[in-house]
């Protein structure tokens, strides 16, 4: 335990706080109150709402929390669908699904998370995803949330080229050959990365399938 001492001990907020949880489809998100048994290796979420007219605070409705999870095992995944989003996938099976209100919380929330799960991991003897499938998945996130700034980038342009008056035309040749190439790199490079990240999805159950 005493290197995740260490780690905690370097963090500037406490590993608690305001998340938003994914119930159903029916509920959708979900305002939660997170904290973390650093010891146990628990996390705990409670119900809570918001105090008063500062909406970045809150206080929790009971003292009972309305679920845990156990993290030695668990893997902590940022989402490649936005920059706040990511998931606590337990080795029971359960997943949470959370958001947090920036990506650097986010990333604070990612990185606290994975120093409990490797201290608990070891301590009990769970195996843990190797560290380079970790690296993938969060450099395909970062490559993918690129891309989407390109994409809205890409939609500026094109809308500055059709606003264009005298003496430029939006039918000016060379202003729809930009437009058209800007466009089609990028759908490119969104194909590329799709398949890079289901190759690296498909690598392990491929050297599985090799060492029978």
């Amino acid at each position: 335990m005493e290197n995740l001492s260490k780690v905690l001990s370097m963090n500037r907020q406490p590993l608690s706080g305001q998340l938003y949880k994914y119930t159903n489809v029916v509920k959708g998100w979900q305002y939660r109150w997170f904290s973390v048994d650093a010891q146990a290796g628990l996390l705990s979420y409670y119900l809570c709402e918001p105090s008063g007219d500062d909406s970045s605070s809150s206080h929790i409705v009971s003292g009972t929390p309305r679920g845990q999870v156990h993290l030695a095992g668990a893997v902590i995944c940022p989402s490649d669908e936005d920059s706040k989003t990511f998931t606590v996938n337990c080795a029971s099976g359960d997943m949470l699904k959370l958001r947090a209100v920036d990506a650097r919380a986010r990333q604070e929330w990612v990185d606290g998370l994975r120093a409990i799960v490797e201290s608990h991991s070891n301590s009990t003897g769970t195996a843990l995803p190797p560290r380079d499938q970790l690296a993938a998945h969060d450099a395909f996130g970062a490559a993918r949330q690129q891309l989407q700034q390109t994409e809205l980038s890409n939609a500026a342009l094109a809308r500055a080229i059709e606003n264009l008056s005298s003496p430029l035309s939006h039918t000016d040749p060379d202003l729809l050959v930009v437009k058209a190439l800007s466009a089609a790199s990028t759908h490119c490079l969104l194909q590329c990365l799709g398949l890079l990240q289901r190759h690296q999805e498909l690598a392990p159950d491929s050297r599985l399938e090799q060492s029978f």
